[in-house]
């Protein structure tokens, strides 16, 4: 069987932290794990069975490449380079902001040629979709605007309303009936008590936007809850994540997403 004409991006699930700002981080390695979330890469490690697969070693503590690369310190706290995490506490030592030549230099290193490598691969006729991949804890965190609320197992987004329509004023980064499509898909995979939304609590990052703008590629933001692997995710103390029911979940995931591209034909 032939590869899917899939995309997958995998933004968040590197831990590294570059020698540039390594003696200045305040997080332990158990709170880089944590807060990076390493078994996405596990979750969506589909890259034998797609086009293209592109994740990143840099933690998105240091450098997050689903942010637009102005939404820097001290005005964007939990933009592209960060100084808190969405609990509240600070990234760097002392809660300070490095210097705008080392953020630079971050940008430069890591940023801009993962944003260069998605917009070179995205080739009419290779990909016919994009599916930006992540995970979302269980409950909204203190500084989010569903602080303490539950969260699905799935969200799907694509800059969209409720039913994956067009809101005015905006573009949607893929049709409304893909993203139902795949929403049913999902909730037949992961069965009757499990809730899929779509664009709630999670519309698509500056990824899915930018690069739909940019290329006209349809793209759609997959959120897993971190509920379907992990115990303890409220807290970066007690989280712990379990490999093989992160792999359980990605056969999951994968079976829902070739459902809806086969049934697509």
């Amino acid at each position: 069987m032939g590869r899917y004409p899939f995309l997958i991006s995998v933004p968040h699930g590197g831990t590294a932290i570059p020698e540039a700002v390594a003696s200045l981080v305040a997080l332990s390695p158990g709170e880089i794990r944590y807060y990076s979330d390493p078994a996405t890469r596990l979750v969506y490690s589909f890259g034998g069975r797609v086009a293209c697969y592109r994740d990143t070693d840099i933690s998105r503590m240091i450098v997050d490449l689903n942010r637009p690369p102005y939404h820097l310190p001290p005005k964007h706290p939990d933009g592209v380079v960060k100084v808190k995490t969405v609990h509240g506490s600070p990234v760097y030592q002392g809660g300070i902001i490095p210097e705008i030549t080392t953020i630079h230099q971050l940008l430069m290193a890591h940023y801009f040629p993962y944003h260069a490598d998605l917009d070179r691969i995205l080739e009419p006729g290779r990909i016919a979709l994009a599916l930006d991949c992540h995970s979302m804890l269980p409950e909204g965190p203190p500084t989010h605007r569903d602080a303490g609320l539950p969260r699905p197992f799935v969200c799907l987004g694509n800059n969209g309303d409720a039913e994956g329509k067009q809101r005015p004023g905006t573009l949607s980064t893929c049709p409304a009936a893909w993203i139902t499509a795949l929403a049913a898909a999902f909730r037949e995979e992961f069965g009757a008590g499990a809730e899929v939304t779509i664009n709630k609590p999670f519309s698509g990052g500056f990824i899915t936007n930018a690069h739909y703008w940019h290329r006209g590629i349809p793209w759609i933001q997959v959120e897993v809850s971190r509920a379907l692997y992990e115990t303890g995710s409220a807290d970066p103390a007690t989280a712990s994540p379990d490999a093989n029911r992160a792999r359980e979940t990605g056969i999951l995931v994968w079976n829902a997403l070739s459902r809806f591209w086969d049934g697509l034909g």
